[in-house]
């Protein structure tokens, strides 16, 4: 009887109640009301459940790094402000619609930090993308001459949070600008977005090129933003001095 109820659960795709049913038969627990074991049966099936959601966000988000906000060192002196940053550990920006910039030099671990955020919203339930920012707008160019460019602008528009990285590496052309303008206006107070660059926002006109696109771009992005500017030495040189 109870290995047909297995079978059952395991057919109704009830995974986790199906293995908690086991395990408790191979236990062979006894002092346990049936309340109590409907209820064990209910928080495995929500683990497994949520579990298996969390593995989706994170593959689907594409992250170019394994990184959870544990793992920030906020003893590096590169200005981390680590009170200002935990608060961003409950995702309350996303909920807010709110944005984070994140600048300072190259190798000061702008990336592992927004992918630290990033991981931290699938956790919280939150569909993710990341794209390094030069292969975004070069994918998107493609995607305008096979057909697809509508179908993956309504992907990105459609994610909780949207991390682009190393943004600013060069300067943009006419299909760039308007392929990120388009982006951020269809985002715009309806979701989140993440940019690292290696250049203070005050250059990135000069970098977007089109003064009315920039203003735009700025306008959507940088006044709904928290800035997080990291300074000091370039992590990966001090870890490999102490090699």
């Amino acid at each position: 009887m109870n290995n047909q109820t297995i079978e059952k659960m395991n057919q109704m795709k009830l995974y986790g109640m199906a293995r908690a049913m086991a395990s408790a038969m191979d236990m062979g627990l006894k002092d346990i009301t049936p309340d109590e074991f409907v209820a064990h049966l209910v928080d495995a099936e929500w683990d497994d459940r949520y579990n298996r959601r969390l593995e989706r966000l994170i593959k689907n988000a594409k992250f170019r790094y394994r990184a959870q906000i544990e793992d920030v060192d906020f003893s590096l002196a590169r200005g981390l402000d680590k009170n200002m940053f935990m608060r961003f550990s409950d995702c309350g920006f996303i909920k807010n619609k709110k944005n984070i910039i994140i600048t300072g030099a190259t190798g000061v671990g702008k990336s592992f930090i927004a992918t630290a955020l990033g991981n931290q919203a699938c956790i919280y339930g939150y569909r993710t993308l990341y794209f390094n920012t030069q292969k975004l707008f070069s994918s998107l160019k493609l995607a305008k001459a096979d057909g697809s460019y509508i179908s993956q602008v309504q992907k990105i528009e459609k994610v909780n949070l949207l991390l682009l990285d190393d943004f600013g590496l060069e300067k943009l052309d006419t299909g760039s600008r308007l392929a990120f303008l388009e982006i951020l206006e269809d985002r715009h107070g309806l979701s989140s977005t993440i940019i690292t660059s290696q250049f203070p926002v005050s250059s990135w006109h000069e970098i977007i090129g089109d003064p009315t696109i920039a203003d735009a771009i700025c306008d959507r992005m940088v006044n709904s933003s928290y800035r997080i500017e990291l300074g000091g030495e370039s992590v990966r040189k001090k870890f490999k001095k102490l090699d």
